[in-house]
């Protein structure tokens, strides 16, 4: 894996807990760290509790809005305390720590490690943003962690998919580069084509979601989203052709 990853907490409510973070994250080797909005200032706390993390405290970068501090990711994974079976609630759909950590096993480009405020979690805008969301199964009675300890445990998961080249095993897999501009065009072509469609339009915006989620598991390349950017102007060419006759 050679994905470079940037933690990012939206709407940070206790300075501690962004220090301890930014020392997690130099742990297990993050790129960035990202606040969003931060509701306290980042003081005396967060650098006594970054540690060996403060050159990432220190060089913290401020976005204003959610969608500003992931522009540049090509994969974003949300974390929710929430989980659900439920085949339809795409909302909810997400993997575990270690499942997070195959999908970016093979994979490069910049990886987006999402955490909520300590109160209310991530939005629902802001779930429907990510492309993968990541849960940590914990007891029913008492299902949320604190956010540093929640970045713990999925950045310790993410880094362990790094892994040793063991020159006994089989060849590791070809890393698959990912890119979130090709895979946000196609979902805006898909969205379009939905719409031209006899597809019922309440549903519209579940079945982009439900593909999103689909794509953050699948991790395509490049190409492939090129493929199916074809397939979907095939489509589109075979509708205007059938509207004519």
């Amino acid at each position: 894996m050679t994905a470079r990853v940037d933690v990012v907490l939206v709407r940070p409510k206790e300075d501690g807990n962004v220090g301890a973070v930014a020392r997690a994250a130099r742990n297990f080797g993050a790129s960035r760290l990202v606040l969003v909005a931060p509701r306290a200032p980042i003081r005396a706390e967060a650098r006594r509790r970054a540690m060996g993390g403060l050159p990432l405290l220190r060089a913290a970068i401020r976005a204003p809005t959610f969608e500003r501090a992931v522009a540049e990711s090509d994969l974003v994974v949300g974390t929710t305390d929430l989980s659900t079976g439920r085949s339809m609630a795409y909302h909810r759909r997400s993997v575990t720590p270690e499942r997070l950590g195959e999908v970016l096993r093979a994979v490069e480009g910049r990886v987006s490690l999402v955490f909520g405020p300590e109160d209310n979690g991530l939005s629902r805008k802001e779930l429907e943003r990510c492309d993968l969301l990541v849960h940590i199964p914990a007891r029913r009675e008492f299902p949320t962690l604190n956010v540093s300890h929640a970045a713990g445990v999925v950045l310790y998961a993410v880094n362990r998919a790094r892994g040793p080249t063991d020159p006994g095993s089989t060849p590791a897999p070809d890393l698959l580069e990912l890119n979130g501009n090709e895979k946000e065009r196609f979902l805006a072509r898909l969205e379009r084509l939905v719409a031209r469609t006899q597809y019922p339009k309440h549903k519209r915006r579940g079945l982009i979601l439900l593909f999103r989620r689909v794509l953050g598991r699948a991790t395509p390349t490049e190409a492939e989203y090129r493929m199916m950017l074809g397939l979907l102007k095939s489509l589109e060419r075979a509708m205007r052709s059938e509207d004519r006759r």
